[in-house]
C-alpha cells in the first residue's frame, strides 16, 4: 500500500508525472525486496524530478542492501528538499542505530518529532525509545514506548519494547 501523499500529487507537468509514476512502481520493488530494481527506478525518478519522498525511499532502499552511510546520505538530501517531511529525520535515527551511534541518532529523531509532514509519529518515539534501551536510560525508554502506543494501540515493536523496559526496571 502506498503511502496517503502518493493518492493524489498535484501534477503540473509531463516530467512530474513521470517521476512520480517511477517513485511509485520503485516503492512496490521495494516493498517485495526487489531492492536493485528499486534502486535503479528511484534513480530515474529524480532527474525528472527532485522530491523528498524519491530520496526518502532511495535511502530505504540502500538500508535494506546494507549500505547505511549512502542511506543517509540520500535522506540527508531529501531534508534539504523539504525540511518538514519527518521520513528521512526518522529514517537517519534508524539507520544510526544500526550503526551503534545513540547519541547521534537522538538528535535526529527528535528533529523527526517536530516535523509538520509526518503521518507516522510513533516510528521515532519507538525509535527513540530504542536507542534510549541501549544506552540503558530506561526511564526515558519507557516514557517513548508508552508514547509509541498511546499513536498506534498496536504496535507490536512498542509492546516489545515497554515490556523489556519493565523487565529492566524490576
Amino acid at each position: 500500500m502506498l503511502p496517503n501523499f502518493w493518492e493524489n500529487p498535484a501534477m503540473s507537468s509531463e516530467n512530474l508525472q513521470a517521476a512520480w509514476d517511477l517513485l511509485k512502481e520503485a516503492y512496490q520493488y521495494t516493498v517485495v525486496g526487489d531492492y536493485d530494481m528499486a534502486v535503479e527506478l528511484y534513480k530515474r525518478s529524480l532527474p525528472l524530478h527532485h522530491t523528498a519522498e524519491a530520496y526518502t525511499y532511495l535511502g530505504w532502499a540502500y538500508r535494506y542492501q546494507g549500505k547505511l552511510d549512502e542511506a543517509i546520505a540520500e535522506c540527508k538530501k531529501a531534508i534539504q528538499i523539504d525540511p518538514e517531511f519527518g521520513n528521512p529525520y526518522n529514517d537517519i535515527g534508524a539507520y544510526l542505530i544500526e550503526k551503534g551511534e545513540y547519541d547521534e541518532a537522538l538528535r535526529w529523531l527528535e528533529r523527526a518529532l517536530h516535523t509538520r509532514r509526518y503521518e507516522s509519529y510513533h516510528f521515532p518515539h519507538y525509535n527513540l525509545g530504542r536507542a534510549y534501551m541501549a544506552k540503558e536510560l530506561y526511564t526515558k525508554a519507557r516514557y517513548h514506548f508508552e508514547q509509541a502506543l498511546k499513536l498506534v494501540h498496536d504496535y507490536p515493536p512498542a509492546k516489545e519494547g515497554l515490556e523489556k523496559v519493565r523487565r529492566k526496571l524490576q
